[in-house]
C-alpha cells in the first residue's frame, strides 16, 4: 500500500515540476523585443549581445511575425538572415 502512495505521489511531483516547466519557457511575442536589433538588420552594424539575445529569445514567434505583412518586410531580409546567423539562432523555415 505504502509503495502504491508513493507513486501516485511521484506521478503528482512530476506533472506539477511539468507545468512549471512549460509557464517558465513560455514566450511573449511581441515584435518590440527586437528594438536592439533594427540597426544591425537595417545595417550593416554587427548586432549587439542584446540584440543576439533577443532574437534568441523570440525565435519561436519569428514565422507569426514573417506571415504579418508589416514585419515580413523587415524580416524575410538577407541583413535579417545574416543578424540571426551570427546569433548563432537559425532562420526559421516556416
Amino acid at each position: 500500500m505504502k509503495t502504491s502512495y508513493m507513486v501516485v505521489y511521484t506521478i503528482i511531483l512530476v506533472l506539477v515540476l511539468a507545468q512549471q516547466h512549460v509557464k517558465v519557457s513560455a514566450v511573449t511575442c511581441s515584435p518590440a523585443q527586437l528594438s536592439p536589433c533594427v540597426s544591425a538588420i537595417t545595417s550593416s552594424t554587427p548586432p549587439s549581445k542584446l540584440c543576439c539575445s533577443k532574437i534568441k529569445e523570440q525565435r519561436p514567434c519569428l514565422c507569426q511575425y514573417l506571415k504579418n505583412p508589416n514585419l515580413q518586410k523587415f524580416i524575410n531580409t538577407p541583413n535579417a538572415r545574416k543578424v540571426a546567423s551570427t546569433c548563432g539562432t537559425p532562420f526559421p523555415k516556416c
